[in-house]
C-alpha cells in the first residue's frame, strides 16, 4: 500500500478518571510484570465504518464507568526500593484525546479493500500527547478517538505494557465495548492477584532459561520496512500438506506458521550456517495448570521459552524438523518454568531477552481486539500498530470477500523483506516437493 497523508485536528487532551470513587491504594506488580523490557508503551488501533458521530462521548462515559472496576489503570507507576515497579491508584484517570480526519476510511484501505498494518498517518491517529510517554508518574493510557469524513472512527490507544498484556488490555477493552452498548456491567470482572507471578524467597531458578543468554545486543539495523503478510486458511492447509502424516494431523495452525515464518526469516535474513538461531514464544500462563490464575486476571502472565538450532541445521532440516523445535519449546509452558521465569528475573536483576538472531513470535489472534464492539458493530481491523525487528506478530484479519485469516505482521531490512517474500513462495514449493519425495 503506498502510504499516504490525512490532517488531524485535535482537541485539547483531558483526563478521564473512574465515574465512581475508588480506593486509593498501592498496589505492587508481579516480577512478569516488572521486566525491563516491558517498560514501554505499545499502541493499538480499531477501525470502524459508521459511529463517528458519536463514538467520543459514548467511549467517554465508557471509559469512566469501566475505570471503576479496573481503577489501577486510573492511577501512576512509581519505584521503590530495588527498582520494584508499584501503581499508585490515585484514580487521575486515563488521557482522552477528540479529534477530526480529512479522510474516509476507504482512502485508508489497500487496494484490495482490506486494512493492513502499517497504517498512514498512524502519529496522528494516536498523537504522543506532551508528558505523557513516561514510564513513571505518567498517564498509563492514552486513547484518541477520530471521527472521519465518511461518518466512521478510529480508536486509537497506547498502553503502559508494565499493566498488561495483549489479552490484558483486551480484556479492558471488551469490559469498555461492553458498557458502551448499555450492560450494566463487565462479563469478566477484573482480578489483581499479581502475587501469584511473584518470584519465591530465596529466588530459587530451575531451569537454565536461554531466553536470557548474558550476549551482547546486535546493532539495530537500518532502512527497517513494515510488511503485514495475509494468510488464508487454504494458505496455511498448503504448508501443513508438506508436514509428514505424524504431523499433518497434530500440528496447531501456531505450530505450522511459526515454524514455517522462521524458515522463511532466517533464509531471507542470510544467517551464517554456524550460527545460532534463536525461536522465542511469547506464552500465555493462563490456564496453566498449579498456577491457578483467576479468571480476569489482566497483567502480564506470558513467558518466553526459548529453541535453539543453527541456521545450516535450521535450513537443512524439513519442516517437520523445525515443527518439532516448536512443539519443544511449547512444552516448558509449566507452572515450574514460569515461577522460574520470575526467579531468574529478580536473582540477575531484571536480565534482558538474548537478541541475536532472535525470532520472537506473538500470537494475538485470540486476545479479542477484533471483537471489540463499541456500540456500531466489530472493527474492519482491531489489533497492533507495528512490530519490532526480531517480533512478529500474528493478527486476526479479514479480506476483501470477507474471510477471515491470519496477518503476519513483521519488521526487516528492505532487501531482507524482498527475499522474505520470495522465501514464502520458495518455501511453499519446497514443501510440496519435499511431501512428494518423503511422504508418498
Amino acid at each position: 500500500m503506498t502510504m499516504m497523508s490525512f490532517a488531524v485536528r485535535r482537541r485539547e487532551p483531558e483526563l478521564v478518571g473512574p465515574a465512581m470513587p475508588t480506593p486509593h491504594e498501592t498496589k505492587r506488580l508481579s516480577d512478569l510484570d516488572d521486566q525491563e523490557a516491558l517498560r514501554c508503551h505499545v499502541p493499538f488501533v480499531h477501525f470502524y465504518r459508521a459511529g463517528g458521530l458519536d463514538a467520543a462521548g459514548v467511549i467517554r462515559r465508557a471509559l469512566g464507568e469501566a475505570l471503576v472496576p479496573y481503577y489501577p489503570l486510573a492511577g501512576r507507576l512509581r519505584e521503590v526500593e530495588g527498582r520494584k515497579l508499584v501503581v499508585d491508584c490515585t484514580g487521575e484517570g486515563v488521557l482522552l484525546v477528540e479529534a477530526y480526519a480529512d479522510v474516509r476510511l476507504v482512502e485508508i484501505e489497500d487496494a484490495g479493500g482490506c486494512l493492513r498494518a502499517p497504517f498512514p498517518s498512524m502519529d496522528q491517529l494516536l498523537f504522543d500527547v506532551e508528558g505523557s510517554g513516561g514510564v513513571l508518574h505518567c498517564p498509563l493510557l492514552l486513547v484518541q478517538v477520530t471521527r472521519l469524513l465518511c461518518g466512521g472512527f478510529v480508536f486509537a490507544l497506547r498502553l503502559n505494557h508494565a499493566m498488561c498484556d495483549a489479552i490484558g488490555i483486551s480484556q479492558f477493552l471488551l469490559a469498555v465495548g461492553e458498557l458502551a452498548r448499555g450492560l450494566p456491567a463487565p462479563t469478566v470482572q477484573p482480578t489483581w492477584c499479581r502475587e501469584l507471578l511473584e518470584a519465591r524467597i530465596p529466588p530459587e531458578p530451575a531451569f537454565p532459561h536461554r531466553e536470557f543468554d548474558a550476549v551482547p545486543p546486535p546493532p539495530l539495523p537500518g532502512d527497517l520496512v513494515t510488511r503485514t503478510f495475509s494468510m488464508k486458511l487454504n494458505d496455511i492447509a498448503k504448508i501443513r500438506k508438506g508436514l509428514p502424516p505424524r504431523l499433518r494431523a497434530t500440528a496447531t495452525t501456531f505450530e505450522v506458521l511459526t515454524a514455517y515464518l522462521w524458515r522463511a526469516r532466517t533464509a531471507a535474513l542470510e544467517v551464517p550456517p554456524g550460527e545460532d538461531v534463536r525461536l522465542v514464544i511469547i506464552a500465555n500462563l493462563r490456564g496453566v495448570d498449579e498456577l491457578n490464575l483467576p479468571a480476569g486476571y489482566y497483567g502480564n502472565a506470558c513467558i518466553a521459552p526459548t529453541a535453539i538450532t543453527t541456521a545450516e541445521a535450521l535450513r537443512r532440516g524439513s519442516l517437520g524438523d523445525t515443527v518439532e523445535l516448536v512443539r519443544d519449546a511449547k512444552a516448558a509452558v509449566t507452572a515450574e518454568y514460569a515461577r522460574s521465569t520470575a526467579d531468574v528475573l529478580v536473582r540477575r536483576g531484571r536480565p534482558v531477552m538474548a537478541l541475536v538472531n532472535v525470532f520472537a513470535v506473538s500470537d494475538q489472534r485470540h486476545a479479542g481486539f477484533h471483537r471489540l464492539d463499541l456500540g456500531w458493530g466489530e472493527p474492519v481491523y482491531g489489533g497492533t500498530v507495528d512490530a519490532l525487528f526480531g517480533l512478529a506478530l500474528l493478527v486476526t484479519v479479514n479480506n476483501s470477500d470477507g474471510e477471515s485469516g491470519v496477518g503476519v505482521l513483521v519488521s526487516l531490512p528492505r532487501p531482507a523483506m524482498e527475499r522474505f517474500a520470495s522465501e514464502m513462495v520458495t518455501l511453499s514449493k519446497y514443501n510440496k516437493h519435499e511431501r512428494e519425495a518423503r511422504y508418498c
